[in-house]
């Protein structure tokens, strides 16, 4: 088998005008490999002077690693360990939540002159040996992150091993994610050796299979997919990797225990969790919306 379930995305609204497509968690296939959360932001047209109400106020994570990855677009990130800086296209700004950490995305750029925002947030769940780790940001750019032309197909390795190379993030457990630009007409290898792959297309349309599958949709592959072509220019994510075991999901917390998120909502909902230094005169509230939920 190839395929094992097509994914499409489901628009959802972050208040301020701005949308995403939400892929992963969904009802059919919570998670591939470690990947937990994986959601499509844009491309959207920022005009300046855009309103502050589309800004991610500060807000608290535990459990996984977020990683915000941009083909267009600024975002300004700020964190409880002390981050201050810019997301910028095709660079890493890896953020291991562990016990606990909050952080702010604001769009200053595009406030000040205009802005194109286009790109992918992704959520990797820990493993449980590691939930409670300290805390920790990293940003790679340049020779961190392998980047390779063969074929028609240009690609960054982003975090984990594929292709022969390894990119510098730290991660905590066997996983992939590349970004594939890929010619029309060109076929991209898919990485094997991995218990959990799937490929999204971020815009263009791609062939697997004998079908057609339009940008906007993920692909969870079977053992024997070994390779996609594009029907036209293309930009593909590939990720996976090896399971880290069952994962409940409330609101911006992941953890493989029900008890500890409820810990970290009360803990948030009391404050005593740290905001950013240089963003904490605002945040987002706990919501009522009921109970933990399998990732």
């Amino acid at each position: 088998m190839k395929i094992e379930l097509v994914i499409e995305q489901r628009r959802r609204g972050l208040g301020g005008g701005m949308e995403v497509g939400r892929v992963l968690p969904y009802a059919k296939r919570r998670m591939v490999g470690p990947f937990v959360f994986f959601d499509h932001m844009g491309p959207i047209e920022l005009a300046a002077g855009v309103d502050r109400g589309g800004d991610v106020r500060p807000h608290p994570h535990i459990g996984l690693s977020t990683v915000t990855y941009l083909f267009s677009g600024e975002m300004m990130h700020r964190d409880s360990v002390g981050t201050e800086l810019a997301v910028r296209p095709r660079e890493v700004n890896w953020m291991t939540a562990g016990r606990g950490i909050t952080h702010s995305e604001r769009f200053e750029k595009a406030r000040a002159v205009g802005d194109r925002l286009h790109g992918i947030q992704a959520w990797v769940a820990l493993p449980t040996a590691d939930e409670e780790t300290d805390p920790a940001f990293s940003h790679h750019q340049g020779a961190d992150l392998p980047h390779w032309s063969d074929g028609g197909v240009d690609g960054i390795l982003i975090a984990g091993s594929a292709y022969g190379l390894s990119a510098a993030v730290r991660t905590h457990s066997p996983l992939f994610y590349a970004h594939l630009d890929i010619a029309a007409g060109a076929s991209a290898e898919i990485p094997s050796g991995h218990a959990e792959r799937a490929i999204y297309v971020a815009t263009g349309a791609v062939e697997l299979d004998g079908a057609r599958f339009e940008a906007g949709r993920m692909l969870v592959l079977g053992a024997d997919a070994s390779a996609v072509r594009a029907v036209e220019r293309s930009v593909v994510m590939v990720l996976g990797g090896a399971p880290v075991g069952e994962r409940f999901l409330y609101w911006n917390f992941v953890s493989s225990s029900k008890e500890r998120l409820a810990q970290a909502a009360a803990d948030w909902r009391a404050g005593r969790m740290k905001l950013p230094d240089a963003d904490d005169q605002e945040f987002i509230p706990l919501p009522d919306d009921g109970e933990p939920r399998n990732a």
